[in-house]
């Protein structure tokens, strides 16, 4: 074969622009496979009847492609591009295969590489137990993450720029904004609202561009591995304002409190020096000039302050997208807006090599070989000790209800059929009493359908201790595991529930609160978004400067379905 032959038989090198993408996307390089010559005329027919075919299935899918920024796509700029959510394997996390974490570790790109992966080895290894997300990430919010890790590495503990920071902080008034400024969230509640505020926190500082320091009581080193790269988000220890974790309601240094007393005035400006640093309380107990932080104008006063020391126990994302200033931001870094939490979650938290000793031998024990995973939590908010009948009552109407267990032939104890298909239940629960009469339930009678039903509930600690460390670690586990379920019940008003429910990426059923310990009717609903709920949101329009419905006042933040007053963000283009 001559060398003109060779060369004519060989694939093209690639060009600069699909090196770069090569080199940006994370699951790895494309297979280039030689082609055989062919006519120009059929080599344009093939192209075009694979982009009719591509364009049938996007249709057919009907919302598999998004777009972050459509004019940006039509002038080719970068932040366009569209990614496909491959479809999810039904085999369960599938086989230890290294191409598989070579090809789908940084999920999607969600992850930035670089990392000591024996440090952190849930970070890269969740791709063999998690099925594949089908909500799109925009790459928009890819650009925006690789951005903010710049500032974190930038300006984070023990860098120059933070020795400088502090030595301004340290010195009290007058500090002007400069290249780093901080955000300080402080540990408080319970586990699941610490995630919940985490995320609210860290979205926050991507839109006013801040660094994100995270109070690292309650064990924060011992439940998550550092989500950015060459830095940590650990406030240290020696963080001059000793007293920022007594802050609270009506503290002086809050801004609620400087709206209050007019140190800070209508305008903007100050009564005296402009302080250092501003509190935000943000959490239940939060009175109504606090809540005023949600108000545009106030977010242009707090963007004068280099320090800003965060406390709240409530997801406040769906109050940010009701802020005029950040609305457009959001839209760009989700486009699909119910997957704010399912993204930033899975960005931001990833167990630490002791949890996910706890849960990989649990999952890899108990839960692995099923046909199906069902996992079902249940939270019950009430001051006398269970078990409950009526809670007892309302799991199982809602999952035979919705065929998510099947009936048992109570009047055949001893049915001798052939295995059709495995179910494992997994249920989370502080009490055990609810789990061994389900297990009994289905152990001493047979199912009407011959599915095998198996139930397993990791602990049972009785009573929420979030100062302990252990339990904090069990808890996380079982949030961790609840959400590599196919299909999950959670429980009204439970942050827990929302963290799994947001981490699979699921719409859960949610069993509604009981009143009068009285099973509801209907006992559960599919919920209209895996976002969680904002609990306690203000009730204020700032423009008007008066009292309204701020879940009427745009289409994609709207009330929960398991409290009236919450609001939560949902997806317009579904509802």
């Amino acid at each position: 074969m001559d060398i003109k032959e060779r060369i004519r038989r060989s694939p093209p090198p690639p060009t600069p622009q699909e090196e770069q993408a090569e080199a940006a996307h994370p699951r790895g390089r494309k297979v280039r496979v030689a082609v055989l010559p062919l006519s120009v005329a059929a080599l344009v027919a093939c192209g075009v009847l694979l982009l009719l075919l591509a364009g049938g299935s996007a249709a057919r899918k009907g919302g598999q492609f998004i777009d972050a920024d459509p004019a940006a796509r039509r002038s080719g700029d970068a932040r366009g591009d569209l990614r496909q959510a491959r479809p999810r394997d039904d085999g369960g996390h599938g086989t230890m295969e290294s191409s598989i974490v070579q090809r789908d570790k940084l999920i999607g790109g969600l992850l930035a590489p670089g990392f000591d992966e024996q440090s952190c080895l849930s970070r890269y290894q969740s791709v063999l137990y998690r099925k594949e997300s089908p909500h799109l990430l925009s790459t928009y919010l890819l650009e925006r993450l690789r951005e903010q890790e710049v500032l974190q590495k930038k300006c984070g503990p023990h860098t120059e720029s933070y020795k400088k920071a502090i030595e301004q902080l340290k010195s009290g008034h007058d500090i002007e904004v400069g290249d780093c400024n901080y955000l300080v969230w402080v540990s408080y509640s319970g586990l699941g609202n610490r995630i919940l505020t985490i995320t609210s926190a860290f979205l926050y500082a991507i839109l006013t561009n801040r660094v994100l320091l995270v109070d690292g009581d309650k064990s924060a080193a011992d439940l998550f591995c550092e989500p950015f790269p060459e830095t940590s988000w650990l406030l240290p220890s020696d963080f001059p304002l000793n007293q920022f974790k007594n802050f609270g309601a009506g503290s002086p240094e809050s801004y609620g409190n400087m709206l209050k007393t007019e140190d800070i005035r209508s305008d903007g400006s100050f009564k005296g020096p402009k302080p250092a640093f501003i509190y935000l309380h943000l959490a239940h107990d939060y009175d109504d000039y606090d809540k005023l932080f949600f108000c545009e104008h106030s977010q242009q006063h707090l963007q004068r302050i280099p320090w800003l020391i965060l406390r709240s126990d409530n997801y406040f994302v769906p109050s940010l997208f009701l802020i005029p200033a950040y609305q457009e931001e959001l839209m760009r870094l989700f486009p699909q807006k119910d997957a704010v939490f399912h993204h930033l979650g899975r960005y931001l938290f990833h167990p630490t090599n002791v949890v996910w000793g706890l849960i990989t031998r649990y999952y890899d024990s108990y839960l692995s070989a099923a046909d199906e995973k069902l996992g079902i939590q249940i939270r019950v908010f009430d001051t006398e000790t269970g078990p409950f009948q009526h809670v007892l009552d309302q799991v199982l109407s809602c999952t035979l209800k919705e065929n998510l267990l099947p009936e048992v032939n109570a009047q055949q104890p001893i049915v001798s059929t052939r295995k059709i298909r495995s179910k494992v239940v997994l249920i989370t629960s502080l009490n055990s009493g609810y789990y061994e009469r389900i297990r009994n339930m289905y152990w001493e009678h047979p199912t009407t359908n011959g599915e095998i039903i198996s139930f397993h509930q990791p602990s049972h600690e009785e009573h929420q201790d979030s100062d302990k460390k252990m339990h904090n670690m069990k808890a996380w586990a079982e949030i961790y595991l609840l959400s590599l379920s196919d299909v999950m019940v959670t429980s009204a008003w439970s942050t827990f529930g929302y963290v799994a429910q947001g981490l699979s990426g699921l719409k859960t059923w949610l069993m509604f609160k009981p009143e009068n310990h009285t099973v509801p009717n209907p006992p559960c609903g599919q919920v209209m978004s895996m976002e969680p709920c904002f609990h306690a949101p203000p009730f204020y329009d700032c423009k008007a400067r008066r009292g309204t419905d701020t879940g009427k006042l745009v289409p994609h933040v709207r009330h929960c379905e398991d409290m009236s007053w919450g609001l939560k963000v949902v997806d317009t283009n579904e509802w």
